[in-house]
């Protein structure tokens, strides 16, 4: 396929998400924190694991189409990968619908930019892109379904382009003021530079992309790259690093004392 240098890491990432599932639901919520980091954590493994999954299962269940009729993410919706293509739009879709944001006033916005972003992203699915050759087309499909595709998606990505520029750079309203002789703390002033860096990575790929399909080239690397740029921006919204490095220590403990892990099954199975 187009990126089998690709494919060899989707496996470890599998892994990993595996072993973040044993603590993410452990984290402790912030007093106004109404979404979680599980929550944002999950809209970012999702957007981290589609094109990096699509290839390989394309591979496992072939089509016969050819690496250049693969232009984009949205032709996998022509090849065997079509479940999970839709099944992570959906899925992206149901989080980004239930996001609520921070318990402050810009909480509206959170609402309003995951609503838009949902419904652009239930768009990109239920209406695909058009077929890369006419024996694959829908016979219900029309130049309008390739429109609105079209449209959903670039809706999508302004949405998490959105989130990235203006809502996760925010601070608490009630919290003081930042000022010069009292600024951010290093790590928020850090993030707050990577999420900016994440959405004018959005923005350009957008740009990329259009200009790719004025001269009918490709699109599949700037949809990866910024599916990459939204999926990591909102991991780092949601903390990944502190659940890497306590499911990391958990995975240690465990490979120590084996007994532990026992005891912690019987626990559940009590409970």
């Amino acid at each position: 396929m187009a990126t089998d240098g690709l494919t060899l890491l989707v496996w470890p990432v599998i892994v990993v998400l595996v072993g973040v599932a044993v603590v993410v639901a452990n984290q402790p919520p912030s007093t106004k924190d109404l979404s979680t980091h599980s929550h944002r954590q999950l809209i970012g493994y999702a957007g981290l694991v589609l094109p990096l999954a699509l290839p390989c299962i394309a591979a496992l269940r072939p089509t016969g189409l050819t690496v250049a009729e693969l232009d984009s993410v949205s032709s996998y919706y022509y090849t065997g990968a079509v479940a999970f293509f839709t099944g992570t739009l959906v899925a992206l879709a149901a989080f980004l619908f239930t996001y609520r944001g921070y318990n402050n006033p810009s909480k509206i916005y959170d609402r309003i930019a995951g609503f838009i972003a949902g419904g652009a992203a239930i768009g990109v699915a239920v209406f695909p892109t058009k077929a890369p050759s006419k024996s694959l087309a829908p016979s219900w499909w029309t130049d309008l379904t390739g429109q609105i595709h079209y449209g959903s998606a670039i809706v999508l990505f302004l949405s998490f382009a959105c989130f990235a520029l203006f809502l996760f750079p925010l601070t608490d309203p009630a919290a003081p003021k930042p000022t010069k002789d009292r600024p951010l703390p290093p790590d928020k002033r850090w993030r707050n530079h990577f999420y900016i860096l994440c959405g004018v990575v959005m923005v350009a790929c957008l740009i990329w992309a259009a200009i790719a399909l004025k001269n009918r080239a490709p699109i599949y690397w700037p949809e990866t790259i910024a599916l990459a740029a939204f999926a990591l921006s909102w991991l780092v919204k949601g903390r990944f690093e502190l659940t890497l490095v306590s499911a990391g220590k958990s995975t240690w403990s465990y490979v120590r004392h084996p007994g532990e892990v026992v005891n912690r099954i019987r626990t559940l199975r009590r409970g």
